[in-house]
């Protein structure tokens, strides 16, 4: 059986993973919009893997027999200016989520839930690859200028990008 505290906490994550997909659902619209069809595929796989993340919550509560709880879903930005700042929002935001799983993973251990510290682990080390890509990229723009042929060639490669669903 899950903990209390523990299953609380993991309801308010799924309700921000849900959020982070909307959020990232909007910037697809949003660089669609601009005439980025890369840019807005690799937004769209970011909502894809968003929605894989609250889904695992959503399965690990069932699966401990606990409750979930699904609460409303704030309304995300759906301007911004331009496609630096679309990145700078995403850095932003993947460590803001960071946070979220490191207080999570604080939670399991003082409740001392090992089941889910161990299954929180996989959050911890997909936040790491997260940020590091968010930032690899917000740098690639930066020294472009967010304009000119190397966002045509940015663009291309972020319309190479697939969802694949993380083997568990």
């Amino acid at each position: 059986m899950i903990n209390q505290r523990v299953q609380d906490a993991i309801n308010e994550q799924i309700n921000a993973e849900l959020y982070s997909a909307y959020l990232y659902l909007s910037m697809e619209a949003y660089l669609e919009k601009n005439g980025l069809p890369g840019f807005a595929n690799w937004m769209r796989i970011q909502f894809q893997e968003e929605q894989f993340h609250g889904l695992k919550f959503f399965d690990y509560v069932n699966e401990r027999g606990g409750q979930v709880t699904l609460k409303p879903i704030a309304g995300p930005e759906t301007s911004w200016d331009g496609v630096i700042a679309v990145f700078e929002e995403v850095a932003k935001h993947e460590a803001h989520v960071t946070s979220l799983i490191n207080n999570l993973m604080s939670i399991a251990i003082e409740e001392k839930d090992y089941a889910a510290s161990n299954f929180l682990q996989w959050y911890v080390d997909e936040q790491v690859e997260e940020e590091a890509t968010a930032a690899t990229i917000l740098d690639q723009l930066r020294m472009i200028g967010g304009e000119g042929h190397g966002m045509l060639m940015l663009d291309r490669e972020m319309a190479a990008r697939t969802f694949t669903a993380p083997a568990e």
